[in-house]
């Protein structure tokens, strides 16, 4: 029977030397509807519909840079003797914290140059981030990658799980903890999570905290679970120690900003 089993076709559209990859459309439609999302709330705080589309020209190309630069960064052992490998990103390798870092400090340079509040930005922007996360793990389940150990398929269908993603989770003989699915549930119930707060009208900045600390706890377990994480040490996964460095300092900046009357305006606030 496991013989039988055929992946899905990695490629969407191929014709002649062009060839469209369902992991690139999936992770477009995610910046799309996140984007979507990010103007529309943002025309309701009386934003300008150009801010966060402006804000995405210069956020995607420097969330790239980073995101390859934080992964060669760790597999440095690698691309010092493979150099010409570095630029091609295309052969897979970005991480994601690499990516939010950068586009956290793109975020910041815009605000001030447009003379903006970045937390109001963050705020506004933090459940369309979370939402474009679950979404964008399904390229992963599409390239049949950032998946956990080795399970049985008993175990796999005893998650009520459909056939479709237990026959994508084997892979060369083998089955694997669907961790591209686990952290897509978590962010989506992020995302419902975020909206709810949104309607407590938090302080502001709490709001982008709140996304922070929601996805680096799902992430810090989450990655226990995975067979190709980044290492720190040959027992430290890096994006567990990000993560919980993550939620150190969210948790700072909270109490901080509270404290010193940096949060005294709410989400609502003008």
């Amino acid at each position: 029977m496991n013989e039988a089993i055929q992946p899905l076709d990695r490629v969407a559209i191929a014709v002649g030397p062009f060839t469209v990859y369902w992991y690139g459309i999936i992770i477009g439609a995610a910046v799309l509807i996140a984007l979507s999302l990010a103007v529309r709330e943002g025309k309701r705080q009386n934003l300008g519909k150009d801010v966060f589309v402006d804000l995405l020209l210069y956020a995607i190309p420097v969330a790239i840079i980073c995101a390859r630069i934080y992964y060669v960064a760790f597999e440095w052992d690698y691309y010092k003797g493979n150099p010409g490998e570095i630029i091609k990103v295309w052969h897979g390798g970005i991480a994601i914290h690499g990516a939010l870092i950068g586009a956290v400090i793109t975020a910041i340079i815009f605000a001030k140059k447009r003379q903006l509040s970045f937390w109001k930005i963050a705020d506004i922007a933090a459940p369309s981030l979370i939402l474009a996360q679950a979404i964008g793990r399904w390229g992963n389940f599409m390239n049949q990658e950032a998946h956990g150990g080795e399970v049985t398929r008993a175990f796999l269908e005893n998650l009520h799980l459909p056939t479709f993603i237990v026959n994508q989770m084997y892979i060369n003989g083998a089955y694997y903890h669907p961790t591209f699915l686990y952290e897509s549930v978590w962010n989506v119930l992020g995302f419902f999570l975020l909206l709810a707060l949104r309607k407590g009208n938090l302080r502001r900045g709490q709001l982008f905290l709140s996304y922070v600390i929601w996805y680096s706890i799902g992430r810090f377990f989450i990655e226990g679970l995975r067979t190709d994480s980044l290492m720190l040490t040959e027992s430290l996964r890096m994006a567990q120690v990000i993560s919980f460095g993550l939620i150190a300092i969210a948790v700072f900046l909270w109490i901080y900003r509270n404290k010193k009357g940096f949060a005294n305006k709410r989400y609502e606030d003008a």
